[in-house]
C-alpha cells in the first residue's frame, strides 16, 4: 500500500450561516472549536438546515483525494457501531479507501464536526470528538503501517494518554512519516510535543504559515524559512494568496496559486492540497511538481461546497 492515514473518523455535518451565528455562539471565525459536552453541541444542530454530510476527518479527506487520484491507500480511525458510523465507512469504501478497523459499540457515539460556511467562504469548525478522539494502539495495525511506504498523520488526533500511545506505535513501525499540523488551536496545546515530533520523528511535515509562524514563534517568515532549512526534512507550508513552499535542507521551491477562481468553500483547502502533494512524493516528482500538483487539488476542492471532490 502506498499510503496509510490514520486520523480523526469524523462525519462533516455541512450547514451555511451567516456572520451572526457565529457571534452569537461565540465561535471564532476560520478556527476550529472542540466542544466536550453531547448537549451544547446538539443544541447548535437545532435550527441549521444540513447541506450534505460526508465521511471527514482532515486525514481522512486527504486520504480519499489521493485515491482518487489512483494510489492504493487506507484508514484507520475509530467509530462506533452506531448510524454515523455505519455511514463512515460506507463512505470510505465508496472511494476505494481500505478501512483497518473493526467498529464496535462504544460508550460514545461516533465523531461529528459541524462545518459552518459564512458569506466570505470561510469555514469555522465545531468538533465533538466521540469516540473518535479515544483511539489507543490497539486500535493500530502495526502490519498495515509496515506494508504502507508512507504513514500520514493529524495534529488533531494527537492528545495525551491513548491517542499519543497510538501515534508512538504508528510511528515506531512506519518506513516514513507525515503529518500535518492541522490547526493553531493544535499547536498551541501541544506546541513542544509539536516542535519535538518536527525537529526528531517526522519525514515530512504539512503546515499553514500561521500554524509553522506559532509552533516556533517566529517575527517573520524568514525566520520560518531558516528554521526550517537547519532540520534537512521536508517542511511543506502553505500561505494563502502567496501560494506555498517547499523546504528540505537548501532546497527552497515555490509554487503560485490559481488566479480568478470562484471560490464557494475552503474546506478541505489544506487537505486536499496534502494529497496532490503526496501523490506526486511517492511517484518521486520533483518539490515543485509536488507543490504544483497540490496547488492543483486544492484550487478544485476550494470551488466546490465540502472537502471531497
Amino acid at each position: 500500500m502506498k499510503i496509510l492515514g490514520i486520523g480523526n473518523a469524523i462525519v462533516d455535518v455541512i450547514c451555511k450561516v451567516d456572520d451572526s451565528f457565529i457571534t452569537k455562539n461565540n465561535l471564532t471565525k476560520s478556527t476550529m472549536k472542540l466542544f466536550f459536552d453531547e448537549n451544547e453541541f446538539k443544541k447548535l444542530l437545532i435550527d441549521l438546515k444540513i447541506e450534505k454530510t460526508v465521511s471527514g476527518g482532515s486525514v481522512a479527506n486527504s486520504i480519499v483525494g489521493i485515491s482518487q487520484l489512483g494510489e492504493e491507500v487506507g484508514f484507520i480511525g475509530k467509530v462506533s457501531d452506531d448510524d454515523f458510523g455505519s455511514k463512515y465507512e460506507e463512505g470510505l469504501k465508496k472511494e476505494n479507501v481500505k478501512y483497518f478497523y473493526s467498529k464496535k459499540k462504544e460508550r460514545l457515539p461516533t465523531g461529528t464536526c459541524l462545518i459552518l460556511i459564512t458569506p466570505d467562504s470561510e469555514r469555522t469548525m465545531c468538533t465533538f470528538l466521540g469516540t473518535a478522539g479515544k483511539i489507543d494502539e490497539n486500535d493500530v495495525s502495526s502490519d498495515a503501517i509496515k506494508k504502507s511506504e508512507i504513514i500520514f498523520l493529524e495534529g488533531y488526533l494527537w492528545d495525551e494518554g491513548k491517542p499519543k500511545k497510538a501515534f508512538d506505535k504508528a510511528i515506531n513501525n512506519a518506513n516514513k512519516v507525515a503529518m500535518s499540523l492541522s490547526d493553531q488551536f493544535c499547536v498551541d496545546r501541544h506546541k513542544s510535543h509539536f516542535l519535538n515530533l518536527l525537529k526528531n520523528k517526522l519525514d515530512i511535515t504539512f503546515a499553514n504559515e500561521q500554524e509553522i509562524t506559532s509552533l516556533i514563534e517566529a517575527k517573520n517568515f524568514d525566520e520560518v524559512i531558516n528554521f526550517s532549512k537547519q532540520l534537512n526534512k521536508l517542511v511543506v507550508v502553505t500561505r494563502g494568496e502567496k501560494g506555498a513552499v517547499a523546504i528540505n535542507g537548501e532546497e527552497i521551491v515555490e509554487s503560485d496559486i490559481y488566479k480568478n477562481l470562484k471560490i464557494v468553500d475552503l474546506t478541505g483547502a489544506g487537505d486536499l492540497f496534502a494529497a496532490g502533494f503526496l501523490h506526486g512524493y511517492i511517484n518521486k516528482l520533483s518539490n515543485k511538481e509536488c507543490l504544483e500538483k497540490g496547488t492543483e487539488m486544492s484550487s478544485k476542492i476550494i470551488q466546490q461546497i465540502g472537502a471531497r471532490l
